[in-house]
């Protein structure tokens, strides 16, 4: 775990853009693949974060722009966020408190288990382990705050 004073509002410290690096490895067929690019937190009117990322993907299957969008909603202290798909339908519980740094999500077939790991007031990385009879995954995404 990391020795970091803990985050007492998740929302403010998110907020901005970052740059993530992510690195992808399928388990099952040992290919790799990478994702850079930026992630940008922006304040919505319900008192979240909308999160949009952008960047370059490659792998065997894509190579070239990738994004993905979530929502973050106000959990159930300052030090968590709620996320959500696009869709309003929940994903998982965002924190760096050590007993709510790592949550799961379920789709089905597949077990999808987040952590987060806060590297310091200006960098965090999260992993995604995903398991089952059709993924075996895992993603390493390591973000640093733009100056």
């Amino acid at each position: 775990m990391n020795d970091q004073q803990p985050i007492q509002d998740l929302r403010a410290y998110l907020a901005g853009s970052w740059t993530v690096e992510r690195t992808l490895l399928d388990r099952a067929s040992g290919t790799n693949g990478t994702f850079s690019g930026v992630v940008r937190y922006t304040e919505n009117p319900d008192g979240g974060l909308d999160y949009r990322e952008d960047g370059t993907m490659t792998w065997p299957t894509h190579s070239g722009p990738a994004f993905r969008e979530y929502v973050l909603k106000p959990g159930a202290g300052p030090e968590m966020m709620d996320v959500f798909f696009p869709d309003g339908r929940p994903f998982h519980v965002m924190s760096f408190s050590e007993d709510a740094n790592q949550d799961k999500h379920w789709c089905d077939p597949d077990a999808y288990r987040v952590s987060y790991v806060m590297e310091g007031p200006d960098a965090f990385s999260f992993s995604w382990d995903v398991v089952g009879p059709a993924k075996d995954l895992l993603l390493e995404s390591h973000l640093r705050r733009q100056p």
